[in-house]
């Protein structure tokens, strides 16, 4: 089942404080971006966020989920209301795999 459009956008708008966040739909469903860095995926309407320590840390309560068959883990995020806590996860998760990029 493809993600809807107006899920897509009210997930980004809850994080839009973390700083320029972007989508791209890819085979219905879509890659969400942080400041340009790739930081999770909504699919099904879920929303996916790659797993970091920090962010594990940051999470009351992790729920890793695959978005689709045959993918790695990511954190499941079900509360989407909690924009704060949703907006520290993709801020601090940026910032993390951005340094990770730039060490290989």
């Amino acid at each position: 089942m493809a993600s809807s459009l107006e899920f897509v956008q009210y997930a980004c708008d809850q994080m839009s404080d973390a700083g320029i966040i972007d989508y791209k739909k890819m085979f219905g469903e879509y890659s969400i971006y942080c400041d340009s860095k790739i930081i999770g995926l909504i699919c099904d309407d879920c929303l996916y966020i790659k797993p970091t320590q920090v962010g594990r840390s940051i999470l009351k309560e992790v729920i890793e989920a695959e978005p689709y068959k045959g993918a790695k883990p990511y954190f499941l995020i079900e509360n989407l209301e909690d924009k704060e806590t949703l907006v520290k996860l993709v801020k601090k998760s940026c910032e993390v795999l951005s340094m990770q990029k730039k060490r290989k």
